[in-house]
């Protein structure tokens, strides 16, 4: 395998606010699958102070691949460096910046660099980098200016929640009823169909049809990570229509007698679905307690059918 020739890009995107208040949204690299539509998932490896280690699962050309970068934070320069430490086909190497210039007080500039190489040179592998890059940087510098320049209501669109069962059980049966997803139409009544691709051990395609209690029904797809023994992360890549994104977790830990599994929501609202989808004159505090209860409701469901069928499994 060899690396010869560098390629590089450039997107930028004018910004209706600070550029410290942009910075922000591109240093802190936790949110980035709540606000990110091609990030699944992120995982810190190491952190300091100006550096970190982490590990990122995105959407490429529909495809999940994953990769390990280093990131130099430069505060006081509005920069955020990165490169990659070990890439993933038909990448064999990448790397670039963030770069936040201010254009004056409300009003900022921010541009994403790029350098890359193909495995081998192959002109294919630089197409399929180049519109990979293409289309994330794109995703990626529109989300980051809908968010900063909304800042002040991320506090009231953003919320996270969670619910947590105690089970006098085996963690290990507890963690296959939530890893074997393609089982849930056979376990959950409020699953009607489920669709899951495993191509890369502990990383799952699901797409998922679920029936709510007026009869309806919506779909979702999503992206989710699998940490055996005890954790699963997700993304939900299409998701219904008073969101614009979700993400969550399913954590397994040992308390006496058994184990205590919690199911972790986070949700991003969308403000412009909220009176066409729940009535004229809903806000988006109402809102938030419907989605609240819809969500809560399927997760603890789940738990306590996954309560029963492991509970039943440990005697």
């Amino acid at each position: 395998m060899s690396v010869t020739t560098p390629h590089r890009t450039l997107h930028s995107v004018a910004v209706a606010a600070p550029a410290e208040v942009v910075y922000g949204i591109v240093a802190d690299v936790t949110k980035w699958p709540q606000y990110f539509a091609p990030n699944a998932h992120v995982e810190h490896l190491e952190k300091g102070e100006a550096s970190e280690r982490i590990k990122i699962w995105a959407l490429s050309n529909g495809e999940v691949k994953s990769w390990i970068s280093r990131r130099t934070l430069d505060a006081a320069g509005l920069r955020v460096d990165f490169r990659q430490e070990v890439s993933a086909p038909p990448v064999a190497a990448m790397g670039g910046a963030w770069v936040v210039s201010p254009v004056d007080e409300n009003s900022s500039l921010l541009e994403l660099h790029h350098d890359f190489a193909a495995v081998d040179d192959d002109p294919a592998g630089v197409e399929w980098i180049t519109s990979a890059v293409d289309r994330n940087s794109a995703a990626e510098l529109d989300n980051i200016k809908e968010l900063a320049e909304s800042h002040r209501e991320l506090d009231e669109l953003v919320f996270s929640f969670e619910d947590t069962v105690e089970m006098a059980a085996d963690g290990a049966d507890v963690f296959d009823f939530l890893n074997r997803a393609d089982l849930w139409p056979e376990r959950l009544p409020h699953v009607a169909r489920l669709d899951l691709t495993e191509d890369e051990p502990g990383v799952q395609l699901m797409a998922m049809d679920t029936s709510a209690r007026d009869g309806s029904t919506h779909t979702t797809e999503s992206v989710r990570v699998v940490f055996a023994p005890d954790r699963i992360v997700y993304k939900q890549t299409t998701v219904p229509g008073l969101m614009t994104a979700h993400t969550g977790s399913w954590t397994i830990r040992p308390v006496e007698g058994g184990v205590a599994v919690t199911s972790v929501h986070t949700v991003t609202l969308k403000p412009s679905a909220v009176e066409p989808i729940l009535g004229a004159g809903k806000t988006v505090a109402d809102a938030r307690a419907y989605v609240h209860k819809a969500l809560s409701t399927n997760s603890t469901n789940t738990l306590r059918l996954a309560k029963a069928h492991a509970e039943a499994l440990h005697g």
